[in-house]
């Protein structure tokens, strides 16, 4: 410890001794542009969202065209990090991504542990069952002793459902494949989703039949999430969200992918 204080002492009484000024975290924004690439998580199930065809392995939605036109705003190239709504608080908070865009619901359990950026979807709740579910024909069936309602884990629906039930059994499920299994096999009578996921059922299983609410059920803003801490990368964001819907190419975008009905205005 003497030799120690020694050498401060000299070297103090050498040169005027100034404390050493904090080194400044770089901003996620700074770190991008200088890599060269952004980091996008996604959900590469999420019909009209960010979905991944099975065949081709191509991806498409409107937040797949959204990432792009961010990447291209930024000048960088886009990489795409498959995620889910279960993983996506981790891989958020623990740096796999740069930003998560795959039309998050905000919800109380998400704002407390990410950053969110005004909304540009917003969608009610919607359920899906069988052409020939006998139990289900209007939206007033589904909470009635007996029915049975699948939602998957860690999706908004799940902490919806166990507000908005009283009388019907509700079915959580690992993910969103086995809910949809539950009802197509009759073990469940519905499964909730939202707009864009349930136009690929009506889409593409001739199966499936739809059952909307007759009023507003529960809307939830969708937004593009970060983690806390960084009002730069933040404030970016916002301009490029506030870019995409005055300049017109989310609500292009929405339309190619059938989802015009829920752009935020």
């Amino acid at each position: 410890m003497r030799i120690f204080l020694s050498i401060i002492t000299l070297v103090c009484a050498s040169a005027p001794c100034v404390a050493a000024a904090p080194v400044q975290p770089v901003s996620r924004l700074e770190a991008i542009v200088s890599a060269g690439r952004i980091r996008v998580c996604i959900w590469p199930d999420y019909y009209g969202i960010s979905y991944r065809n099975p065949k081709t392995q191509q991806l498409s939605g409107v937040d797949i065209d959204m990432a792009v036109e961010l990447a291209k705003s930024l000048g960088v190239v886009v990489e795409f990090v498959d995620s889910s709504f279960a993983q996506l608080i981790a891989d958020v908070t623990e740096d796999r991504c740069d930003v998560a865009m795959f039309a998050i619901g905000i919800t109380p359990v998400r704002a407390a542990k990410l950053r969110f950026t005004t909304p540009h979807l917003i969608s009610d709740i919607y359920a899906v069952t069988t052409q020939t579910n006998r139990r289900i024909k209007h939206w007033e069936d589904i909470d009635q002793p007996g029915s049975v309602v699948a939602v998957a884990k860690g999706t908004l629906h799940e902490s919806v459902m166990k507000e908005k039930l009283h009388a019907a059994e509700l079915l959580l499920l690992a993910t969103p494949f086995a809910r949809e299994q539950e009802v197509q096999s009759g073990r469940a009578d519905v499964f909730m989703t939202d707009y864009p996921y349930s136009q690929r059922f009506l889409a593409k299983a001739d199966w499936a039949r739809l059952i909307s609410p007759p009023s507003t059920y529960h809307l939830t803003p969708y937004a593009y999430a970060i983690k806390p801490g960084d009002d730069a990368w933040h404030d970016r964001l916002e301009r490029f969200v506030s870019e995409i819907k005055n300049d017109g190419r989310l609500l292009a975008s929405a339309k190619r992918h059938q989802l015009a009905p829920i752009v935020a205005r």
